[in-house]
């Protein structure tokens, strides 16, 4: 059988705890139905709805009692994580059991990400994190040291770097957990950015890392052998909402990069993904997949969903 990589949509958990504690008990019988088959699953998710609640909280919090403390975006992103994690280990071992995978184990990894800290990204923060404030003045009081922008004439706003990620923190004790026969969930949210000085201490900062890129990178990290990216539509679309709309069953490196020349796919929504799928079949997998979470078995069975692969 197979060692698969899936990368799950923030999304898809929900805005609030209570919604995540539901909607992740859909991905969670679809992960235990995997490894009752015989697979090997590694999961990541996104964050973004989360984190954005955590940060958001302690900014209105700090608003209202000048004695609440402003939490730095990487601890929030560690918060994000540790909720996230416990809802999702609950739920997968919830349906080991239901399936009577009683000796399977399910981890969850809080993950620091290695990124460079001369990635250019970090001279050119885009990522827009936090609430609106109405003035410049009001957002750097509850954003220390970041870089404030106005937000298309919705009031100013914190915005962050994007790096790509390079390694993990504890990579090597990822891999162990995953060839002991751990299901382990790592990679959640793209992991909390962190640089590592010449000295060798380690150090999270400010940043959003795409968690399909950083899930590509675990996939090759971790000898996967099909990477997939789970998100709302059946297939890669090109010439989307025009009469010659096509669904892509499968493409090639060379074919997905004409189709981004010609600017086929969003920035910020498919392009990431893309682009993800292209990196991780660079790298020595065999194929990345794109498509939807209810159809999970059938993308593995190659049914449904966009098959990536180098040539």
């Amino acid at each position: 059988m197979s060692r698969i990589v899936i990368a799950l949509g923030g999304n898809a958990l929900g805005n609030t705890p209570a919604e995540q504690k539901e909607l992740v008990k859909i991905p969670a019988k679809k992960i235990a139905e995997l490894v009752k088959a015989g697979h090997e699953v590694i999961v990541g998710h996104g964050n973004g709805p989360q984190v954005g609640m955590i940060f958001n909280g302690f900014v209105s919090a700090a608003s209202v009692n000048p004695k609440s403390p402003l939490v730095p975006l990487p601890e929030a992103g560690a918060m994000s994580q540790g909720y996230i994690g416990y809802h999702m280990v609950n739920a997968i071992t919830n349906e080991f059991t239901k399936e009577g995978l009683y000796n399977k184990e399910v981890l969850y990894i809080l993950t620091q990400t290695l990124v460079d800290a001369q990635d250019p990204a970090f001279q050119n923060p885009t990522k827009p994190i936090g609430p609106f404030f109405a003035t410049k003045e009001e957002a750097e009081a509850a954003n220390p040291n970041s870089v404030i922008v106005e937000d298309a004439g919705r009031g100013f706003r914190k915005v962050v770097a994007s790096p790509k990620p390079l390694n993990f923190v504890g990579i090597n004790q990822i891999k162990k957990a995953i060839d002991a026969g751990a299901t382990v969930i790592v990679g959640g949210g793209g992991g909390i950015p962190t640089i590592q000085h010449t000295c060798g201490s380690i150090e999270g900062v400010d940043g959003v890392i795409d968690k399909d890129f950083a899930l590509a990178k675990m996939a090759s990290l971790t000898n996967a052998d099909y990477f997939i990216v789970l998100t709302a539509v059946d297939f890669v679309k090109v010439n989307y909402g025009k009469p010659n709309q096509k669904d892509l069953k499968s493409a090639t490196k060379a074919e997905l990069e004409k189709y981004i020349e010609e600017k086929q796919f969003a920035p910020g929504s498919m392009l990431p993904k893309v682009q993800a799928a292209i990196k991780f079949v660079e790298e020595g997998g065999k194929a990345a997949f794109i498509g939807d979470l209810k159809d999970l078995e059938d993308i593995i069975a190659e049914k449904v969903g966009t098959k990536v692969t180098l040539n």
